[in-house]
């Protein structure tokens, strides 16, 4: 094992571009997943006619699919119906409608939670079934939700790298690179990449873990 050569400034450089690329990755899929899954949770918890049915068959069908399959339709499917996407965006479509799934179980679980008398009792108070949701169910789901929502944009972070497959440049690519240059360099490198992903996804762990103390506060 070369330690030296693995952890040369060039390959220590190429390294940390790619975790830029991982973390903007991750990023903008976080904020976009969690919007959209947001809405899409609402609005299954809301049992629209025909809509939320129809959000809920969609979730389930997303859900049950592997993340590489929606990888490879968002790089190579979608340009068969002209559709042209960079490696960039179609790693965020991939990412965003897998983890949109994900997070939009989270949020109707989270909202069917809460307990059914102070539903009842807001009902009862006047407010509509709108209000209601807005005042009540959405504030106390919430809370409730952060915990597995923090679990799972960890894993999405952890996901960006079967983007490797697709070729784009984030930290498991780069990785990749360097240790196919020299054998000797494959050990050092794995456990610099290992510790990139542990800092990165600890200290989102521990953001996490002083907003729920806060909350609890």
């Amino acid at each position: 094992m070369d330690f030296k050569q693995a952890y040369s400034i060039d390959n220590l450089l190429f390294l940390l571009e790619g975790l830029g690329m991982t973390l903007r990755l991750a990023l903008v899929a976080i904020v976009l997943s969690f919007i959209i899954g947001l809405l899409v949770g609402i609005l299954c918890y809301a049992r629209i006619p025909v809509v939320s049915k129809l959000l809920g068959l969609l979730v389930e069908i997303v859900r049950n699919l592997p993340l590489l399959l929606i990888i490879f339709f968002a790089r190579y499917g979608l340009p068969e119906v002209g559709i042209q996407l960079s490696l960039f965006w179609a790693a965020i479509l991939a990412l965003t409608v897998f983890e949109a799934a994900m997070i939009a179980e989270i949020v109707r679980s989270g909202l069917r939670s809460v307990d059914r008398g102070l539903v009842e009792a807001a009902r009862a108070s006047g407010l509509g079934a709108v209000q209601t949701l807005r005042h009540i169910v959405l504030p106390i789901g919430l809370r409730r939700m952060v915990p597995p929502l923090v679990s799972q944009f960890i894993s999405l972070l952890k996901d960006t790298s079967l983007t490797v497959i697709i070729s784009l440049a984030e930290l498991t690519h780069n990785a990749n690179i360097i240790m196919g240059q020299d054998i000797n360099v494959v050990m050092p490198t794995l456990l610099l990449v290992a510790a990139l992903y542990f800092a990165v996804n600890y200290a989102l762990s521990l953001a996490a873990r002083r907003l729920e103390v806060r909350r609890q506060a």
